[in-house]
Parts: structure tokens; sequence; C-alpha cells
């Protein structure tokens, strides 16, 4: 059965050793200013604490149950090892209660199991894949991603990201087989303000609504253009198709080719 079924993801509490307090800020900084718009509010969260397989290489975990995380997009599954641990990890397409899965540095291509991306043929996809050898998965890990090996050469693979942006990775790193669950998330229809709310977004306003001191395309009469060449932040930046990536980052050596 798909995890996109939600028939199978369980009603329970989590596993009380695998949450903490989630405090949230409502978007102020440490000097109580806002610095991220339109957040605030919504309903009480607690933070699962996710894992890796790779943290325990050679060892069996069987899934036990699959859960809904507030916190992110996809779905999470809670597996036992041999010895009675407990972990929460990404759950992937396809997963089942029951299933049994395994980190090594080399293994079945099986979805849910964990190698080392010089050990993944091309072409296969893959999703939580880390940028540093033992730092954990860092990318391709929302709802419907997965990423494919292009082509490797002595110390890297070539891969393709759910963006369309391809990199350079270490070819030690750790990746996962499969896809990311929830494809459907892209599809989902929130229905109205309150769900909103209630996952902690306030309301947005539209500029043109501002007066002119409040935001660069307020004022005018009536319904209006905004009268300016491009669309501008509140602070006047472009709004639109304005490049926001540091200039001469240290990972820039590592993109063949720029996002889409």
């Amino acid at each position: 059965m798909s995890v996109t079924d939600y028939s199978v993801l369980t009603k329970k509490k989590p596993t009380k050793s695998l949450v903490k307090i989630l405090k949230r800020s409502a978007g102020r900084d440490d000097s109580g200013q806002i610095s991220v718009r339109h957040q605030g509010g919504g309903s009480k969260r607690k933070y699962r604490l996710m894992s890796s397989l790779s943290q325990r290489l050679a060892e069996t975990a069987k899934v036990i149950s699959l859960e809904y995380d507030p916190n992110r997009t996809a779905f999470i599954c809670l597996v036992k090892y041999a010895d009675n641990k407990l972990a929460y990890i990404l759950a992937w397409e396809g997963v089942k209660v029951g299933d049994e899965i395994k980190a090594d540095e080399k293994t079945d291509i099986k979805p849910g199991n964990r190698m080392r991306l010089k050990n993944i043929p091309t072409g296969i996809g893959i999703y939580d894949v880390e940028i540093q050898p033992g730092q954990g998965g860092k990318l391709v890990k929302s709802a419907g991603g997965q990423g494919f090996i292009l082509a490797k050469d002595a110390a890297k693979v070539h891969l393709k990201m759910p963006s369309g942006e391809e990199r350079k990775i270490n070819n030690n790193c750790f990746a996962s087989i499969g896809q990311v669950s929830n494809i459907t998330y892209s599809a989902l229809r929130f229905g109205k303000a309150g769900r909103k709310r209630w996952m902690g977004i306030r309301p947005s306003v539209r500029g043109k609504a501002m007066d002119p001191s409040s935001h660069p395309h307020g004022g005018g009469e009536g319904v209006n253009p905004i009268g300016l060449k491009y669309p501008k932040t509140p602070w006047g930046k472009i709004a639109i198709g304005g490049k926001t990536r540091k200039k001469n980052k240290y990972s820039d050596k590592f993109i063949l080719r720029r996002r889409k």
C-alpha cells in the first residue's frame, strides 16, 4: 500500500523518547523585531528527532508504523532495530509496515535501502542525499523529491536535483534509494484561510493596497498599475527574477548547471 493512502498513517501520539518541545519565534529575531513577515500563531507542534540509517551500518531495521509529521511535507516512518532501538526516518513512496531496510557501503538496490553514492548505478532514483560524508542527509528531502545520478568520475558523482540543477557530490556520501513519500502534496488545496492560520502563516497584503510610504507599489487613485518597470519588494529590491545567491560562494565550483 502506498503512503499516499492516508488510511495507513497512524493516529497515535509520537513516541515520547523521539520528540522534543519546539519553541517558535513567530518570525522575530533575538532583539524582538520581526525579521520574517507573515508568521505567528498556529497549532502547537512537537519536533520529531530524525535519524539516518547510515548511523548504524550493516544493521537491518523494520518499519513498524507510518506517521504524519507537522514539521515537513513528507511522511515519516518509525523503524525498529534488532536491539529494539527506535528511530524516525523519512518515508519513501511505496513503503509498507513490515518492510525491512538497511544501510551499508553497498547493499541491494531496493527502495528505502541506503548506501554510498559511488556504489549506486547511474539512472537510479535517490533521495535524502548527504553533501559531506557523515553529515546526514541534506538534499532531496521534500515531498515527492527524487534525484538521479547522471555520471561518475574519480571522486565525484554528477547529481541531478528535482529543481533541474546538476552538481557534483562527493562519491563517499550516502543516499537512499527511491522517492520521498507524499508525491501528491503539490496538488494539495488548503481550502480556506483558517487552515493556513493553523500552520502559523499570517495573512499577506498586496503592495498595491498600501500607501506609498509602506510599499513601492502603493498609492494612486482607484485601481492602478504599479507604475514601475518591474515589481519590487517593500524594501525596493527586485521582487521577480533577481538573483539572491551569494556571489563567489564556495560551492559554485560544484554546480554544473543551474536550476531552471
